[in-house]
């Protein structure tokens, strides 16, 4: 069941303290990567702040939250690096229960980079390329599985993508998409670059 702020006062008061602030919810996206200095480098000080004082009882309880708590709370796993979530992610883009955040779930899986969070992210690729009516977030993850392919050398990716696999039926399939256009460059490119600013923004901690 998710948790209604407006019928939670716990949870209220932890998105008055982490995900209304400055419309934060909104900005942990590819919009923030158009941010520019100063907004740029004071939202990156005050993610790294509350990645760093935020507990694991509060973040638990981000995810029991909507869209806006659960990717507030990804960033804030990612960022402060706290891999005990890893599998809460997966389990949570497996699921997805809410819109509007297997970006954030991606970030964060992709951030830690291992050989379990490739796991994760092909078990949602397993699940939901078989559903091309669904237009949730395959493209999102399969960029982020790249990633993660590309630093570790594995290949992981390679199955869904072999001509005739998974990934080609989906293309061809959904109706959202152009069968002769693959949008994977562009969902690795999101992930770097999102993944850099995670990497920048832990640093300091």
């Amino acid at each position: 069941m998710i948790r209604d702020p407006h019928d939670d006062a716990e949870l209220l008061a932890l998105v008055r303290r982490y995900v209304t602030p400055g419309r934060r919810y909104l900005k942990l996206s590819g919009s923030l990567l158009r941010m520019e200095s100063p907004e740029y480098d004071r939202f990156m000080q005050d993610l790294r702040k509350d990645a760093g004082l935020v507990t694991p009882e509060e973040i638990a309880t981000l995810l029991e939250g909507s869209w806006r708590e659960r990717r507030t709370a990804a960033w804030l796993v990612a960022v402060s690096r706290r891999t005990e979530f890893r599998e809460r992610l997966g389990e949570l883009l497996l699921a997805s229960e809410v819109c509007c955040v297997g970006l954030a779930y991606s970030v964060a899986l992709a951030s830690f980079g291992t050989a379990r969070d490739a796991d994760l992210l092909a078990a949602y690729l397993d699940r939901y390329l078989c559903r091309p009516d669904l237009g949730y977030d395959q493209a999102v993850v399969m960029g982020a599985l790249q990633f993660i392919d590309l630093n570790l050398g594995g290949g992981q990716v390679d199955r869904f993508r072999e001509p005739g696999g998974l990934w080609q039926e989906w293309l061809r399939e959904a109706p959202h998409q152009q069968a002769d256009t693959d949008p994977t460059p562009h969902f690795l490119s999101l992930i770097r670059r999102l993944c850099a600013f995670v990497d920048e923004c832990a640093e300091a901690l």
